[in-house]
């Protein structure tokens, strides 16, 4: 092969790291953004959080929609800030340049972008979400955190109960070993041999006496409260809670027909296979499933209402309100304030290193720079969310207004083709991301499904079909469950064509059990 040298023209898109941080702000979610802002706070010197004023103001913070129109391009934008309105620009003049994953040009920002506005009370209307609360407020009041971290946890609730037993030193020891050895459910996973095992090591005499002493304990742990805790499997778990009923209504015969029917195969019980059962344990059908009715009201996990849980608070970036009343109704679309940073350039750094001049100055130029894009990309974050946020509202009306049964085919293509931008833009600005409603709130992807075809050779939304079968489980039999063929003859009578496999999809994306398991004894 004889080498050469040729010349080639050729384009490429480049990403710059303003670009590329743009774009991975985008796609965060709340939580995850605070993190990135406290990582930068401590690696920048240059950017600093300002806690005196209100939160810092990207953009148009709120924007009105009004009735029904067909010109999307026309609402109305209101800034938040001196109290003043003013109308939307044009979408090119909206357009954000390197929010767009296929756009590589950079916006031309002047200024620290630090416009700290305090919203105004009057802006939320009466149906908005409470504000954080002032530091200053009333001391009844109790932080959902601080409610869901209170809870006495299981271990701590069974060693105070051991406390009143009267055990030896070694005894207690053994139950103690237990109780820490429990999952958060109240389950024993390993056997008494390993826990022995793991304590003993190859001491075979040991081991022995140590499965004595364990197989001690266990025997007092599952006398303990809640029932069943101490448990190695459903069907013990069960049986303890039915011994422990059994002991408040000695002459009630219903309790061992329902043991024997937990110490048969799990499976079957699952399945209320009643004729299986009734065999298997040589009682009548009938008998069985009075069983069956008991054992389905005890608890499959003691330990529920003692894990500690701190609940997922899902606080939204985006709040819709309904203004007016009637034909004159309209919807609010404006960026929550308590999830906003506020974020500004250290004017004292920044005055300092723009008088002198020394070594280092090129490297603390650049810390400066990125503190400035990290604050403006932060900004065309939250205005872009807001711009897919009020395009969503003004296709979703029917929503607002009438609830998911409303809810109409939408595509990510409408709004990246409305807004000028990407799909892959709103695919990250739609991802983690959650709206205030007045019926809820919803992940800004919940607004988005696809179109079933209707016998009028229009359009129905999935969501709003998977809302009507859940509305038609809900009002069904319970002796005599919908099937999923049941259920998609009723949406063609509602004039949706929908398959019975595609209700079977739907059922499941609900949690909804299928018909056999829905039914009542």
């Amino acid at each position: 092969m004889k080498q050469g040298l040729s010349l080639r023209v050729s384009q490429h898109l480049a990403l710059t790291p303003q670009l590329q941080q743009s774009i991975r702000l985008l796609q965060l979610s709340t939580l995850e953004l605070g993190q990135e802002i406290q990582q930068m706070l401590d690696e920048n010197p240059f950017l600093e959080q300002n806690l005196d004023e209100g939160p810092e103001e990207f953009g148009p913070s709120h924007s009105d929609t009004q009735p029904a129109r067909d010109d999307h391009d026309s609402d109305p934008v209101a800034l938040a800030g001196n109290g003043h309105d003013t109308t939307a620009s044009t979408p090119a003049e909206q357009e954000h340049e390197h929010a767009d994953a296929g756009d590589s040009s950079e916006p031309n920002w002047d200024g620290d972008g630090s416009t700290e506005t305090v919203p105004d009370d009057g802006e939320w209307g009466g149906e908005a979400p409470a504000r954080q609360r002032n530091s200053q407020g009333d001391d009844d009041e109790v932080d959902a955190t601080e409610l869901a971290r209170g809870n006495e946890s299981l271990q701590s609730w069974l060693h105070r109960q051991a406390l009143s037993l009267r055990l030896s030193e070694e005894d207690r020891a053994a139950l103690r070993f237990l109780v820490e050895s429990l999952n958060d459910d109240g389950y024993l996973e390993d056997t008494l041999e390993a826990l022995a095992a793991g304590l003993a090591g190859d001491d075979l005499e040991q081991q022995e006496e140590l499965v004595h002493r364990f197989t001690v304990a266990l025997g007092l742990l599952q006398s303990l409260d809640p029932p069943g805790v101490g448990a190695r499997s459903l069907a013990e778990c069960l049986m303890l809670q039915l011994r422990t009923l059994q002991q408040d209504t000695p002459g009630d015969t219903v309790f061992p027909v329902a043991i024997r029917v937990c110490n048969q195969p799990i499976d079957l019980l699952a399945k209320r296979d009643v004729k299986r059962l009734a065999q298997l344990c040589g009682e009548s059908e009938s008998q069985v499933k009075c069983a069956i009715t008991l054992i389905t009201r005890l608890e499959p996990k003691p330990g529920r209402r003692f894990v500690d849980v701190e609940r997922n608070i899902i606080v939204p970036d985006v709040l819709v309100t309904k203004t007016g009343r009637g034909a004159r109704a309209g919807f609010r679309v404006m960026l929550n304030p308590d999830v906003m940073p506020r974020l500004r350039v250290h004017d004292v750094y920044a005055g300092a290193l723009k008088a002198h001049r020394g070594e280092g100055h090129a490297a603390l130029q650049q810390r400066l720079q990125e503190a400035r894009w990290f604050i403006k990309n932060i900004q065309q974050r939250f205005d872009t969310i807001l711009r897919v946020s009020s395009a969503i509202v003004e296709r979703q009306r029917n929503f607002f207004t009438h609830g998911e049964l409303a809810m109409r085919p939408l595509v990510l293509r409408e709004i990246a083709d409305e807004l000028g931008l990407h799909e892959s833009t709103i695919s990250r600005v739609t991802t983690a991301k959650y709206m205030s409603t007045p019926f809820g709130t919803f992940e800004l992807k919940y607004f988005f499904g696809s179109a079933l075809g209707t016998e009028t050779g229009g359009n129905a939304s999935s969501t709003a079909v998977r809302a009507l079968i859940k509305q038609f489980v809900t009002a069904e039999n319970n002796t005599k469950p919908l099937s999923d063929s049941q259920i998609s003859e009723m949406l063609k009578e509602q004039g949706i064509e929908c398959a019975r496999r595609t209700v079977a999809k739907y059922r499941e994306a609900l949690r909804i059990a299928p018909a056999n398991l829905r039914k009542a004894l």
